[in-house]
């Protein structure tokens, strides 16, 4: 008997990838934005979506599921963590004081990532309210080479830091929805 579930995928028309290219929210058909910003916006908002449809169609137990002990990662935890990257990135911008974290200590948004229903409508609210937060942020810096925050970090480096922050936890919410329910794909 195996206790791993069987590998699968909805896409039709490239078995490789995760959904057919006709249901895919990504826009891949479409010529690349022209422009070093409007192809970071696009990237960043790609990964964004990414982690999304990771995460979809699943109950509050799948998406807390933990991977692997000692391991307190979850997709539920990933999108909280997420919510709180985008937060501590916006506190970059700022010369302020920075806002608080959302969930408290550290690794509390993987720690509270717990199967429950209003800990997932919240997580999934936090996600959206700080990436329009930080997006808003940003719309008021369209210089790439400009210089914000206490420390002066380019906002070319902070959109590059996010996307790589997406694109490392895309990743691992590919591992961690194949042991859940099986599906794969890029």
């Amino acid at each position: 008997m195996n206790d791993h579930p069987e590998r699968w995928t909805q896409a039709t028309v490239y078995p490789d990838m995760w959904t057919d290219p006709d249901d895919d929210p990504r826009d891949s058909d479409g010529v690349s934005p022209d422009g070093e910003l409007p192809t970071l916006q696009d990237f960043l908002r790609n990964y964004r979506i990414t982690l999304l449809m990771k995460c979809e169609g699943l109950d509050p137990e799948q998406l807390a599921r933990r991977s692997v002990p000692p391991s307190t990662m979850s997709l539920l935890g990933l999108v909280r963590h997420l919510a709180e990257v985008e937060r501590d990135w916006r506190n970059w911008i700022t010369d302020g004081e920075p806002l608080p974290k959302l969930y408290g200590a550290r690794d509390a948004d993987f720690h509270g990532a717990v199967a429950d229903q209003a800990v997932v409508d919240a997580a999934y609210a936090d996600l959206a309210r700080e990436q329009a937060a930080l997006d808003a942020a940003l719309a008021e810096h369209p210089d790439l080479g400009e210089r914000v925050g206490k420390d002066g970090i380019a906002i070319r480096e902070l959109i590059v830091h996010m996307i790589e922050e997406y694109a490392r936890h895309c990743g691992h919410a590919d591992l961690l929805r194949e042991c859940v329910d099986g599906r794969v794909g890029q």
